[in-house]
């Protein structure tokens, strides 16, 4: 399996495959570390946050989420730092909502997705450097139609809110 790229988070590689119907493909596999999204919800509210992406040079909507760290020895030990991180809130409870795969088609990215309730404003962590992060509070029914009408155009932020919410 030739290797193209690797690093602590981000390993790019081919390696032949044999497919279930009989036929051999060379297949490029893109494995970045784990990562975990988390939903922060009160009653009527969600708490997404709005970032800046400089590979699409835009401002998004999304949830709170971040790659796992080695000494990460459960996805819920990443989910509260990243909780922290992002949206300065810990959670008195992060209910798991399962997983998703974030691109199957030549990612082995698998994205834990949890909920998070019981909130309360934290300041143990900042945002990186590189982090352009405003928290929003959004009325559930709206959040949903964020992610019905386009407002909310990331993935994994969709799947969770689905996951969540109904």
């Amino acid at each position: 399996m030739p290797i193209i790229y690797d690093t602590p988070r981000l390993k790019i590689s081919t390696k032949p495959v044999h497919l279930p119907n009989g036929f051999d493909r060379e297949y490029l596999f893109v494995e970045p570390v784990p990562a975990v999204c988390i939903l922060p919800t009160d009653e009527h509210f969600v708490y997404l946050i709005r970032q800046y992406r400089a590979v699409i040079d835009s401002y998004i909507y999304e949830v709170p989420a971040g790659g796992m760290e080695p000494e990460d020895t459960d996805p819920v030990v990443a989910a509260r730092r990243e909780l922290a991180e992002e949206a300065k809130f810990f959670a008195e409870e992060l209910i798991p909502r399962g997983f998703v795969y974030s691109s199957p088609g030549f990612c082995t990215e698998k994205l834990w997705l949890y909920e998070a309730r019981g909130l309360s404003l934290c300041d143990t962590y900042c945002c990186d450097e590189d982090e352009i992060i405003e928290v929003v509070r959004v009325k559930k029914e709206e959040a949903l139609q964020m992610a019905s009408d386009g407002r909310i155009c990331d993935a994994k932020t969709i799947a969770l809110l689905m996951r969540s919410l109904f």
